[in-house]
């Protein structure tokens, strides 16, 4: 692992204005994220857990630029993104891609799928159209998916195949930073273990650097290698996974873990 971190926030603050009434007068704000910082190092995986309305998916939207803060920095591979030029940004996008809770929605549904994953070639490199016909096949192939399907339309897919699309769509572009925003939660229990397992898979196989964006401790504990809780908007306890799980300190840290599912057989 580098000294140098590939993503560093520093008092990362997201907050909603509220309006009220015919005039739509402000009132006040929501505080979604309120003073968030963390290191993401080259080559690992930082799980960022926490119930609906905490935060983690704000965190994850203004990290890749998808909203602006309402303060705070953000420096990815030494560059500050909210200084950053305009031609900065266009270069660094490439280099972050993501992972979408909704398979189906992140998917366009008038292109197949192969289409859908070459979508990031199309836009950023010079590939023609055979290279990046043998791109997608190596994509699919390693999401494992038949190539010869590429062409069928995301409808005819279950949502773990569509889910395999965008993880393929999202290594597409060989990137430096995943972020994976709850990527198994819309999907069947039946089929979450396999994704979880390709996800793991393609980590080890790649060297990925993964931001993973999880309410399922579970899976967090399987894939991640630290830990950041969050809890109304900060980060309340951040430590290794196995440090957190054996001796968490902060009290909503506790409550997650005490409300796991017990394994069959486990005494209480």
């Amino acid at each position: 692992m580098s000294a140098e971190p590939l993503l560093e926030v520093t008092d990362l603050k997201k907050h909603f204005p509220v309006q009220r009434g015919a005039s739509q007068r402000l009132s006040g704000s929501v505080r979604a994220v309120d003073g968030v910082s963390f290191r993401l190092h080259r080559g690992e995986t930082l799980g960022l857990v926490g119930e609906s309305g905490s935060g983690k998916t704000t965190v994850a939207r203004t990290v890749l630029r998808l909203t602006r803060p309402t303060s705070g920095r953000i420096v990815f591979d030494g560059v500050d993104l909210d200084t950053a030029s305009a031609a900065e940004l266009r270069a660094l996008r490439p280099r972050m891609q993501m992972i979408f809770q909704d398979s189906y929605s992140s998917l366009n549904p008038r292109l197949g799928v192969g289409r859908s994953i070459a979508e990031p070639l199309l836009q950023h490199t010079p590939l023609k159209r055979a290279e990046r016909g043998d791109r997608v096949a190596e994509l699919m192939r390693i999401v494992g998916l038949d190539p010869g399907l590429a062409a069928r339309m995301p409808h005819e897919f279950s949502g773990g195949q569509r889910q395999r699309v965008g993880i393929a769509r999202a290594l597409a572009l060989t990137p430096d930073l995943i972020v994976c925003d709850e990527p198994i939660s819309s999907l069947d229990i039946s089929i979450q273990a396999q994704i979880v397992n390709l996800l793991a898979d393609i980590q080890e196989r790649f060297g990925l650097t993964c931001l993973f964006i999880s309410h399922d401790l579970r899976m967090v504990r399987h894939l991640c290698d630290r830990v950041a809780v969050m809890h109304q908007g900060k980060i309340v306890e951040t430590a290794p996974v196995a440090a957190l799980f054996r001796e968490p300190r902060h009290p909503y840290t506790r409550a997650l873990l005490s409300a796991l599912p017990r394994r069959p057989g486990r005494a209480s």
